[in-house]
């Protein structure tokens, strides 16, 4: 197969395509060609070397696939050669997902969604888990007052859907540029709920626009100097929910100080405690959302064919915050 191999922590043009064996595939697993993969931010994160590196184990990275299977371990069940599908393959696969094929423990794996091409389908795994996870654990009522860091990211928009969807439409969120504000707008989001964060003061503009009232649910979904505003506006003894654990010293006095009940949110926790039918089952249940037009798909930018340069392309836009409110994705074609 060919895959495109990290060389070394550091810099976008670590990248280099080789040719590896076809992997092996388990009783429990299925042997799937990849069609598209999509890009995250753990993805150069992990490049950097940082601490979401220690979750390596293959020097092909990528961690989300739509794809075909080829071949289906005696154990599995479900599944056929032929059968499209997605999946969130986390660090549990054979290889990450800049690859052509991948082997994987079925119950991480869920049908495509109907009518999806692979190059939107692919943008699916990792963003919608993230925001159904974070959605679900927060159990928010229709009265309750959020604030939500970059709402026009691919976790952000996936939970702006996921929350209207449910009745709840009192969310405020931020946005750095007009493709963005626009972004947010199409989701429904009014003008005075959408937040210059380049602007001086985000806080006081935010409790201006709410009549001075804190916030019942602070979500972070870009850490650092923003999470302090998230947890500035937050109310006494109201929740906070991490989706980055890139807030600073200064967001966690803050929580503290006001007693916050914090919820992390990590996919890859269920990898690590060996439950991996958290991913299967709850990507059905996000397809059937999208199946049955309750929620959208996610917009994405296919930013080239396979090779290193579309990788190094797609690191170079996240680090550079160039996405604009769409998932980037690389096609195998």
């Amino acid at each position: 197969m060919q895959a495109i191999v990290l060389n070394g922590f550091g810099a976008p043009d670590q990248f280099r395509q080789k040719e590896l064996p076809v992997p092996v595939y388990g009783e429990n697993e299925l042997l799937i060609e990849i069609k598209a993969t999509a890009f995250n931010p753990i993805d150069y994160q992990m490049r950097q070397g940082r601490r979401e590196s220690q979750h390596m184990h293959s020097p092909v990275l990528g961690r989300e696939l739509a794809g075909i299977v080829v071949a289906a371990g005696a154990q599995t069940t479900g599944f056929a050669p032929g059968d499209k599908v997605i999946a969130a393959a986390g660090s549990k696969g054979s290889n990450g997902t800049y690859a052509t094929h991948i082997a994987l423990n079925y119950q991480m794996v869920t049908p495509l969604p109907a009518a999806l091409p692979f190059a939107v389908a692919t943008a699916i795994p990792s963003a919608g888990l993230t925001a159904f996870q974070t959605f679900r654990r927060m159990h928010a009522l229709p009265e309750d007052l959020l604030f939500l860091t970059g709402g026009a990211g691919a976790v952000g928009s996936f939970l702006v859907k996921l929350l209207k969807a449910h009745g709840i439409h009192q969310l405020f969120t931020t946005a750095g540029n007009e493709q963005s504000r626009a972004v947010l707008g199409a989701l429904g989001l009014p003008p005075g709920q959408i937040l210059d964060y380049r602007g001086p003061d985000v806080a006081h503009r935010l409790l201006a626009a709410t009549g001075q009232q804190y916030v019942d649910w602070a979500i972070d979904t870009v850490g650092g100097k923003i999470s302090e505003t998230a947890a500035e506006v937050l109310g006494l003894n109201k929740s906070y929910a991490d989706i980055t654990f890139l807030g600073t010293e200064r967001t966690r006095e803050l929580l503290f100080d006001k007693g916050a009940h914090v919820l992390n949110i990590s996919n890859y926790a269920y990898a690590v405690a060996n439950q991996l039918s958290w991913y299967g089952q709850n990507l059905r249940e996000l397809a059937a959302l999208l199946n049955a037009g309750t929620i959208t798909p996610p917009a994405v930018q296919v930013v080239g064919s396979f090779s290193a340069d579309t990788v190094q392309q797609a690191h170079i836009m996240m680090e550079n915050n160039q996405t604009y409110g769409r998932k980037l994705v690389m096609t195998m074609d």
